[in-house]
């Protein structure tokens, strides 16, 4: 029988739940931000493609949402599936360059404005200090912060709905309304999902990194719609 504070499995148990040890909290916490860092890489690597190309603007904006939603929930079901095989991370990564290509239309918008390269800039800067700022919190919160995940996945559907809509709408007001509101909800989504691994509710670093990815994606998504095309959209 196996002793209930054995560590050599990584965790330890507590009655019917059983938590890893800091030790295997700390390596899945740090896997996590290593390959975060890594996937940064395909990700600039197919903005620039998008941007070479002319790839993603050459789809008009219905097309592009198609394209947009079926290969990010179709890639996000392939990463679930191979998380736990030596194919979860090459999935990762090819989602991540996927990702970079989607977000060229944007970046092609805000280079065509005053100071274009300058404000991609500022909206990575305003993302990395976002980080920094939830993963700090994240190492000091000692309260349980699970109940925060149903509310912001409330929030991240509206905010979905909500942009969609917009697209047919063309309503800079509410644009920038939803880049301010997405700033906030993907910034709890990071503190949310690095409180998770530190706390022993998730150990899978590819799960984790993809949560973190996505909402740095959508807060530097935000970020450039605020800095990039707040000064240069009238309804």
């Amino acid at each position: 029988m196996m002793n209930t504070h054995d560590t050599s499995y990584g965790a330890m148990s507590y009655g019917t739940t059983v938590l890893p040890s800091v030790q295997e909290r700390n390596r899945v916490l740090r896997n996590t931000y290593w390959l975060l860092a890594l996937s940064m890489l395909p990700t600039v690597a197919g903005a620039w493609l998008g941007l070479a190309t002319g790839i993603s603007r050459a789809m008009s904006p219905g097309v592009g949402l198609v394209v947009f939603l079926v290969g990010s929930f179709g890639f996000m079901f392939l990463i679930e599936k191979t998380k736990n095989s030596a194919a979860g991370v090459p999935a990762l990564l090819a989602f991540t360059f996927f990702m970079g290509v989607m977000l060229s239309r944007m970046l092609a918008v805000v280079l065509g404005t005053a100071n274009g390269a300058g404000l991609i800039m500022t909206a990575f800067s305003g993302t990395a200090l976002i980080f920094l700022g939830m993963a700090t919190l994240s190492s000091v919160i000692k309260r349980d912060l699970s109940a925060m995940g149903k509310w912001l996945f409330i929030g991240a559907m509206m905010l979905l709905v909500a942009g969609i809509a917009n697209i047919f709408l063309k309503s800079s007001a509410l644009m920038l309304t939803l880049a301010v509101l997405a700033i906030g909800i993907f910034s709890a989504f990071i503190l949310y999902d690095l409180k998770r691994v530190r706390d022993g509710e998730e150990t899978n670093y590819i799960t984790a990194t993809l949560g973190v990815y996505l909402s740095l994606y959508n807060v530097f998504q935000a970020l450039l719609a605020l800095f990039g095309l707040g000064g240069n959209n009238e309804d």
